[in-house]
C-alpha cells in the first residue's frame, strides 16, 4: 500500500518561535492579517502576544473573535463574511482546535466559494484551490489542528459534528511556541493532552497505519506519557514537552485517520457540551478493549512507549492489558472521569451510535463495527 504524508510547508517550534510570524508574513509581501481567535484568549492577553508583534512593525490586522467552542456552520459563514469586509490577504489562527477549525473553514471557502453552504465540505470535498494563506498558532497542547488536514464543524440543526478532510486546508506555516500554552488551566491541559494521546494511539492502530506514521505515533505516545502529568501541574518543561508531543501526533494521524474513539466522542460534544479531550479519554480504554482482537499485537509497542516496566517479558495478553491499564492510570492521574455516568442518557444512545457510525473517523477503525456494537460500547460506559 502506498503511503502519503502531508505536512506544513514550514513549522517553527520552541520558546521564542513567535518571533517568526512577522518575517513569514513580510517575506511573502502580505499586507493585512485576519486574526481568528476566541474571546477568552483576548480577555487573558494571549492573543496580544501575537498582535503586539504586528503592532510593533505596524502590520495591519483585524480581529475576528466570534469563535464558538464547537464552531458551527453559521459561525463559519459569519467569519467568511467578516473576512471579505476586512480587506485582509492572509489569516493568523490563534487558539485551540475551535479557532483553527474555524479559520480553516473560512480559508477554504474564501478560495472555493462554491462550498459556502459549509455542509458540502463534509468528508473529502473536491475543493480545487488551497485555502487562504494561514499561519496557525496553537494555544493548547492536544488538537494538533495546526498540522492536520482535518477540521470539525457542528451542524446545530442536525445535532451532529462532521469532519472535513482536505489537503488544501493545512496551514502553510505552524508556529508552536510553548509560551502560548502557559496560561492553560489544569483541566484544559489534561483534556487536550489526553486528546493528543488518543490521536497517537488511534493513529497507531488505524487500518492505514504504516512505517512513517508509526514513527510519529510511538514518539508522541512516549512524549505524552513523560510530560502530561507535569504539564497539568503547570510545569513549564511539561508544557513544552506536550507542545511537541501533540504536534508529532498530528503529523501522523492527519495522514492515516483515526477510529471509533473519536467518532464516538464527537457526538458527546454536540449533545452535552462534553470537552472533546475528556470524551476521548473516557472512551479510549473501551475502544482499546474493543479493538484488542485485531490490534493486540501493537499494544505491546504502546505499553513500551508509555514506559510500562517488564512489558517485553509479558505474554501477548498480559502486555495488551498492561498497555490499557497504563492508559487508564494516566487518565486518572490527570483527573479525567472513568466513565460516562451522568453524561450520556440512555434515550440518546441510538442517535449517538448512528452518528458515530456515520462519522468520517469510523472507517479507519482497525475492527469493522456496526451501529449496534457502538451502541453497546456507549452502554458499557454508563
Amino acid at each position: 500500500m502506498a503511503g502519503r504524508i502531508v505536512l506544513n510547508t514550514i513549522s517553527h517550534h520552541g520558546k521564542g518561535a513567535l518571533a517568526n510570524i512577522v518575517p513569514e508574513l513580510e517575506s511573502r509581501g502580505l499586507k493585512k492579517a485576519f486574526v481568528c481567535t476566541d474571546p477568552d484568549l483576548i480577555k487573558f492577553g494571549v492573543t496580544a502576544k501575537v498582535t503586539d508583534l504586528l503592532d510593533a512593525v505596524h502590520f495591519e490586522y483585524s480581529v475576528y473573535s466570534d469563535v464558538k467552542a464547537n464552531p458551527t456552520i453559521e459561525n463559519v459563514q459569519h467569519g467568511v463574511s467578516e473576512y471579505a469586509k476586512s480587506g485582509a490577504d492572509c489569516i493568523i489562527a490563534i487558539g485551540g482546535g475551535s479557532a483553527m477549525d474555524t479559520a480553516k473553514a473560512i480559508g477554504i471557502i474564501n478560495e472555493n466559494p462554491e462550498f459556502a453552504d459549509v455542509r458540502s465540505l463534509e468528508g473529502v470535498a473536491p475543493t480545487k484551490n488551497h485555502a487562504t494563506f494561514t499561519i496557525a498558532v496553537p494555544t493548547t497542547s492536544g488538537t494538533a489542528a495546526e498540522v492536520t488536514i482535518n477540521y470539525v464543524i457542528t451542524d446545530v440543526e442536525k445535532k451532529r459534528k462532521f469532519v472535513c478532510v482536505d489537503t488544501h486546508d493545512i496551514p502553510e506555516v505552524a508556529v508552536v511556541d510553548p509560551e502560548m500554552m502557559m496560561t492553560m488551566p489544569k483541566s484544559l491541559a489534561a483534556a487536550t493532552g489526553m486528546d493528543a494521546l488518543t490521536h497517537a494511539i488511534e493513529g497507531y492502530i488505524t487500518k492505514a497505519a504504516w512505517e512513517m506514521t508509526d514513527m510519529f505515533h510511538l514518539k508522541a505516545i512516549e512524549l505524552v506519557s513523560k510530560n502530561l502529568r507535569a504539564s497539568v501541574a503547570g510545569d513549564p518543561d511539561g508544557r513544552e514537552g506536550m507542545a511537541l508531543a501533540q504536534y508529532i501526533a498530528g503529523m501522523g494521524f492527519s495522514n492515516v485517520g483515526l477510529g471509533i474513539v473519536h467518532s464516538m466522542a464527537h457526538g458527546l460534544s454536540v449533545l452535552y457540551d462534553t470537552p472533546h479531550g475528556v470524551a476521548c479519554a473516557i472512551i479510549l480504554p473501551t475502544g482499546l478493549e474493543y479493538n484488542l482482537p485485531v490490534s493486540g499485537e501493537r499494544y505491546r509497542d504502546i505499553g513500551r512507549a508509555m514506559g510500562v516496566e517488564g512489558i517485553d517479558e509479558m505474554s501477548a495478553e498480559e502486555a495488551s492489558r498492561a498497555a490499557i491499564d497504563a492508559v487508564k492510570k494516566l487518565s486518572a492521574d490527570v483527573g479525567i472521569p472513568a466513565n460516562l455516568k451522568g453524561i450520556v442518557k440512555e434515550e440518546d444512545i441510538p442517535f449517538l451510535a448512528e452518528s458515530a457510525f456515520a462519522d468520517a473517523c469510523c472507517p479507519g477503525n482497525p475492527r469493522d463495527t456496526s451501529v449496534e456494537e457502538i451502541a453497546e460500547l456507549y452502554r458499557s460506559l454508563i
